[in-house]
């Protein structure tokens, strides 16, 4: 998350945004205007698939004029908005962010707890275990099947699901830095190797789960992840991501799984991320306090106004306080709203990198001067490890 330095006066109307990328990500963010339409207003949008990007404008009633194909023609024209909400492919960022930011446009760019821990209701932190339930299916769509399941097309696993992960730890671990980082992994279960029972192909197993006799008695079946969804009236996320040239309904998901990449059989992809890279608990509505000496969990409730019905997924409603945040930021000119910016992002994604490096490398990788120096001598040792 970004925004433009230059100072002017607090906004009295709603804060104009441009959406550049009209997928799912797309989507949920600008759902925020339909929510809040006086605090913000979504005023272009540019994808180069026709569907998405007009389903964009109908939403919020684009001018036909800030419909693009491509965002490289939003940067040709005269500024006409103050925000603008990237929402590209991993492997997309970095171009239209720094051609925006030149421009002098404010930009919301992808890559907490009450203060427990401040507290020290806990005592000091010795060490933290931060598990990432992917869970079966969504590692199926996201990973296996979907847009990151390949390196080069995207990132490596780390980067792409847990970079956020490890900035909550950094939060949690207060002014001490990690000053060594170990992790391991590998492509260990979707694999042709896999695709067996006993030492035989099972017989009737197609390389789609249309065609497969057996996919009934596969939980990572097509059929159940997006078709059933489907026939039991679910059309937003995962369904909503697989049609990416029509509304979802049962004739458009049998094609898309009959022709496209969530179709094949989950041991018959291209992918090569890691599928036990680890595990980095809440669940996602409390928090549950053990106090050794009385034996007794104190719990306490995090505090959740989002809408419900804001988002396919929602991230637990952080979705929703991230726009409000951003939106409060640009349109006060009070950066204070933003409570992690270029520097905290930048140490996380070092941090993954060198942690991607230690996996690639099979050695444990010393951090040296990323961040600041351990303060007294003491560190957070984060391990990750394969479940």
């Amino acid at each position: 998350m970004g925004q433009n330095s230059s100072q002017g006066a607090r906004m009295t109307s709603p804060v104009r945004v441009i959406v550049v990328g009209a997928g799912s990500r797309g989507e949920i963010y600008s759902q925020f205007a339909s929510l809040h339409p006086d605090r913000v207003k979504v005023v272009g949008v540019a994808d180069p698939r026709r569907f998405a990007r007009t389903k964009l404008q109908k939403q919020h009633n684009i001018l036909d004029e800030n419909i693009f194909e491509d965002w490289h023609s939003i940067v040709e024209k005269e500024k006409f908005a103050d925000a603008v909400l990237i929402c590209t492919p991993d492997r997309l960022h970095k171009d239209p962010a720094v051609a925006f930011a030149k421009q002098g446009y404010h930009i919301l760019l992808e890559k907490p707890m009450a203060e427990l821990i401040d507290a020290r209701v806990i005592g000091d932190v010795m060490h933290i275990q931060h598990l990432e339930p992917v869970g079966f299916y969504h590692f199926a769509h996201s990973f296996v099947r979907g847009n990151w399941r390949n390196e080069a097309e995207s990132s490596f696993a780390l980067l792409a699901k847990s970079c956020h992960d490890i900035d909550l730890i950094h939060h949690w671990a207060g002014p001490r830095r990690c000053v060594k980082v170990s992790s391991f992994g590998s492509v260990s279960h979707f694999g042709k190797e896999n695709k067996v029972c006993g030492l035989v192909t099972p017989t009737g197993a197609g390389n789609r789960c249309l065609d497969c006799s057996i996919e009934g008695n596969c939980p990572y079946s097509a059929s159940k992840i997006y078709l059933d969804r489907v026939k039991q009236g679910h059309t937003g996320w995962p369904v909503s991501v697989i049609c990416t040239n029509s509304l979802p309904d049962i004739e458009s998901v049998t094609e898309a799984l009959r022709t496209g990449p969530y179709g094949r059989c989950v041991y018959e992809c291209d992918n090569d991320v890691c599928s036990n890279q680890g595990e980095l608990s809440c669940d996602g509505h409390e928090v549950h306090v053990f106090d050794f000496l009385t034996q007794r969990s104190t719990k306490h409730k995090a505090h959740n106004d989002a809408p419900r019905h804001f988002g396919m997924s929602g991230h637990g409603g952080a979705d929703y306080h991230l726009m409000g945040a951003f939106i409060s930021a640009v349109a006060n000119n009070d950066p204070s709203h933003i409570r992690s910016g270029p520097e905290e992002t930048l140490l996380s994604h070092l941090l993954v990198f060198e942690a991607e490096r230690s996996r690639l490398e099979s050695r444990v990788v010393y951090c040296g001067d990323i961040g600041q120096r351990p303060m007294s001598g003491k560190h957070t040792d984060v391990k990750m490890i394969s479940p």
